[in-house]
């Protein structure tokens, strides 16, 4: 089932000809080979992909954690590769990312309330409603409660720490929102619970979301259009019905035959 939110026309991230290539003994290694989409407003774009096909390199080039090395992002129109370290500072405020491992993207050593408060602190922001008002509407978003607030990441179950690093992505604000393998790390049920959170924060917030996978069935349930990547390039990009029905591309066909259906049962 797509996004409960309908995507508006106008693109809200574009990606045009993205390249990466890294040093390696043969001179350079394309991980990234002329990649280009766009992600509307209020849509899901599944990347689809297995284990070193490049999605997650492409995701982290999107939001400059990673330079490419030639190709453009725009953002709002906005060539994020130009854009000054000062403007990009801005920019991340609208661009946030929650990475696969719940555990290791949470600092052993913060409480949740530090975890939560850092953001405000890099961007060197009060909420205008209090820090700790604030904090709590967080954790009320991710279906936690104000008991979380002194503890710390070994406290909490693997599902809880994924909502707690969503409650930090979303701690600014943000319009887009990138979700890398987001659940790969869960038990089944609690990675549906955390997919169904997903789709009524977007619901609730108005936000876009790219979404990384390796399950077709997966992103076939979240996302309104699907792009798969094979060997570093693009070999198919429509939308989810579509690609999942009637495949053109072999490797694409390979996916769907190779992963089950998802016991996710779909929010009333």
């Amino acid at each position: 089932m797509p996004s409960p939110t309908p995507p508006e026309t106008a693109p809200l991230l574009q990606a045009d000809g993205l390249i990466k290539e890294y040093p390696s003994d043969r001179g350079t290694t394309r991980v990234v080979d002329d990649v280009s989409f766009t992600i509307r407003r209020g849509e899901t774009l599944g990347l689809v992909g297995e284990s070193g096909s490049g999605k997650s390199t492409v995701a982290r080039m999107l939001i400059r954690l990673i330079e490419p090395t030639a190709g453009t992002i725009h953002l709002h129109g906005e060539d994020i590769r130009t854009a000054s370290s000062r403007r990009i500072r801005t920019l991340r405020r609208q661009m946030q990312i929650v990475f696969q491992d719940p555990y290791a993207a949470l600092n052993p050593r913060m409480s949740v309330r530090q975890i939560l408060a850092e953001p405000f602190r890099i961007h060197h922001e009060q909420p205008a409603e209090g820090m700790k008002p604030r904090l709590l509407e967080l954790l009320a978003t991710v279906g936690l409660d104000a008991s979380a607030l002194p503890r710390y990441p070994h406290e909490f179950s693997g599902g809880q720490r994924q909502r707690i690093n969503i409650a930090r992505a979303l701690a600014l604000r943000p319009q887009f929102l990138v979700l890398d393998e987001p659940v790969s790390a869960l038990d089944v049920s609690v990675g549906a619970q955390v997919i169904n959170l997903l789709r009524d924060l977007q619901r609730q917030h108005g936000l876009t979301y790219l979404f990384i996978s390796h399950s077709m069935p997966l992103v076939r349930y979240l996302c309104n259009r699907i792009a798969v990547m094979h060997r570093g390039r693009l070999v198919e990009l429509g939308e989810a019905e579509q690609v999942c029905t009637a495949p053109t591309n072999p490797y694409t066909q390979q996916l769907i035959a190779a992963t089950p259906e998802l016991p996710i049962e779909t929010p009333a």
